[in-house]
């Protein structure tokens, strides 16, 4: 049996099942993405003991967009997961988009020193 961080569990989504109908394990890179994706769309408050984790990029949406600011917030919060090397710095792109942002990071993983890119929208 996996333990709960080896779950494949995408954010606002149940827990998926595999073929036999056991709960389905992740990867270590897929695992990585989900705990990234987690932190950013998460709001601060949302998880009652780490009432400080999450960077709450949703609630941002229809706020003035300051394209620099943003990136260095979530260039910030990349920082604080293990999965991400330090160096080189995680490479963080925002676009503006109709009624959101989207979001391109592009990182080294920390175990495998493999580079990954990330994307995703942001939007109401």
């Amino acid at each position: 049996m996996s333990i709960l961080y080896d779950l494949n569990h995408t954010l606002g989504f149940d827990l998926s099942l595999d073929a036999t109908g056991d709960l389905q394990a992740v990867s270590h890179l897929e695992r990585s993405q989900q705990r990234i994706l987690r932190r950013l769309l998460s709001n601060p408050g949302d998880y009652l003991f780490h009432l400080d984790y999450g960077a709450g990029l949703p609630k941002q949406v229809g706020e003035r967009l300051e394209i620099n600011k943003t990136q260095a917030f979530i260039q910030h919060q990349l920082s604080q997961e293990a999965s991400i090397a330090p160096q080189p710095a995680p490479e963080v792109k925002v676009t503006p988009i109709r009624e959101g942002v989207s979001v391109q990071l592009h990182y080294w993983e920390a175990q495998t020193k493999q580079p990954i890119t990330l994307s995703f929208d942001v939007n109401h």
